[in-house]
């Protein structure tokens, strides 16, 4: 009878997760057909913003140039070409594929929050009244990284491989999909870089990792953050050092999570030292 009970217990979790999951693909579905319906305002407004002269960044990076007295090519941005579609189908796959991606990224807050919902039952009351800020934070850095990929990362990245030519004898054509894809890919990979905090902070309560690991660590962190950088930024030094100085900023800042993570740790053993057991 305790078998059947606990492989009952074990298939209603199955089913428990299977909603969660369904509600989470349901949302990014709905979220990506919205997408799909807008797609030009999409593509125009975000995906190829770069690709404007008068975008945000390019003209506050020619005002600052102008300001310190120096030149910039910031303030002469020039895209000659329109990207090219090289088949039929190319463009619809694309805007299904961006669809389902920006999907994924705008859902992101709803499913922490449908895997909150999943793990919550399994948790004591303290733990639950403390992790209630684990979606907004996560969120937070999520939406910050993405934030700082689309105003920072990307504009500089495209802004250099679009003017870099090795000879007037080579001429740049640049596809749609490789434009799309290089937005998308630094959209998605700075933003989970930013998610550091909130990994080691549930590295550290569950004894993997601690305040003095990272510091032993932190030379190979560098090595680690570069590399890491070098992955999902265009190969120019500047892009792959802009990125790294958030990420090694959020490498000390998860340093200190990490300590807090313990201080708590010891003040609730205590407590639990001094509480009289009945």
């Amino acid at each position: 009878m305790g078998k059947e009970q606990k492989e009952m217990s074990f298939l209603g979790h199955l089913e428990v997760l299977r909603w969660h999951l369904v509600r989470g693909a349901a949302a990014i579905f709905i979220i990506a057909i919205v997408l799909f319906v807008f797609q030009k305002e999409v593509y125009e407004n975000f995906l190829l913003a770069h690709r404007k002269p008068d975008f945000l960044t390019y003209r506050l990076f020619c005002d600052f140039f102008t300001f310190l007295g120096m030149d910039s090519g910031f303030c002469n941005v020039v895209f000659k070409d329109n990207l090219i579609s090289l088949k039929p189908t190319q463009q619809l796959m694309n805007s299904i594929w961006v669809s389902f991606i920006l999907g994924i990224i705008l859902a992101f807050p709803y499913l922490l929050w449908e895997i909150w919902r999943f793990i919550a039952p399994g948790l004591r009351e303290n733990e639950i009244k403390r992790s209630r800020g684990f979606i907004f934070v996560a969120s937070f850095l999520f939406f910050c990284g993405i934030a700082f990929s689309f105003y920072v990362i990307a504009p500089i990245s495209i802004h250099f491989l679009y003017n870099y030519q090795i000879t007037d004898l080579i001429q740049n054509n640049f596809t749609m999909d490789s434009h799309i894809g290089l937005v998308t890919n630094m959209l998605l990979g700075v933003s989970i870089l930013f998610e550091l905090p909130v990994l080691v902070y549930f590295l550290t309560k569950i004894g993997l990792i601690t305040p003095q690991f990272l510091k032993k660590y932190r030379k190979h962190a560098l090595v680690v953050v570069l590399i890491l950088a070098a992955i999902i930024t265009p190969p120019d030094i500047a892009s792959q050092v802009i990125v790294a100085i958030p990420i090694l900023i959020l490498y000390e800042v998860s340093i200190k999570v990490s300590k807090m993570v313990l201080r708590k740790q010891a003040r609730e053993e205590k407590k639990a030292q001094k509480t009289p057991r009945i």
